[in-house]
């Protein structure tokens, strides 16, 4: 009998083993993900940074939208998901002020989706302080809260955050995750769901 019970144990251990190597070679460095030369600091070391770049107006970003919020319901304490809105040009630029802006307003529940759908499902480009103030409306906000937050210091602030952080990671495409200030993953990684499994393989690295 125990024989029979160090040889299941045996067994078991081999599987484990075999499992953890699969995992371990199932994710390339240089394929599925790339590591930064030099690490960049997270805003709290005690927890693992995850960082989702977007637009609103990326078909990707609004494609990947329904996963990372699945996956950001589900993650533990540890894991600390942040999202940094792309500044490129005029029109993201825009949109990330009104990102930030919801944000500050503590609205975000009530805007983040919704301003997805008004861009890709409604048409609405949301392309000038006018018309994303009467979207702002739409969500429940006041014109008066709109106004007094749309192009204050603090968003203004935010926005020179995000293009010093794009320009810290050096790969700016929508969407990408950032993991812990040390890696990068794109849609090169093979699809949305498999740079959420990425990611959860390098979360593990990190909290290892």
């Amino acid at each position: 009998m125990k024989r029979i019970l160090k040889f299941g144990l045996l067994i078991a251990s081999c599987v484990f083993t075999l499992s953890a190597n699969a995992q371990v070679s199932r994710f390339v460095e240089g394929t599925h993900y790339t590591r930064l030369e030099s690490p960049l600091r997270t805003a709290d070391a005690s927890k693992i940074e995850v960082i989702e770049l977007f637009w609103y107006g990326c078909v990707g970003c609004y494609a990947f939208e329904p996963l990372i919020s699945g996956w950001e319901s589900v993650q533990p304490a540890d894991v600390d998901h942040k999202r940094l809105p792309a500044v490129w040009d005029p029109i993201t630029t825009i949109h990330a002020q009104a990102f930030y802006a919801a944000e500050a307003l503590d609205s975000l529940g009530a805007v983040h989706g919704r301003f997805f759908d008004e861009f890709h499902q409604k048409r609405n480009r949301l392309h000038n302080e006018v018309v994303i103030r009467e979207f702002f409306e739409s969500c429940g906000i006041s014109v008066a809260d709109f106004d007094r937050t749309f192009n204050s210091f603090a968003v203004r602030t935010k926005i020179t955050q995000a293009a010093n952080k794009l320009r810290d990671y050096g790969v700016a495409q929508t969407p990408t995750m950032y993991v812990n200030g040390k890696y990068i993953v794109t849609t090169a990684a093979g699809g949305y769901q498999q740079m959420l499994d990425v990611v959860d393989y390098l979360v593990g690295l990190e909290r290892g």
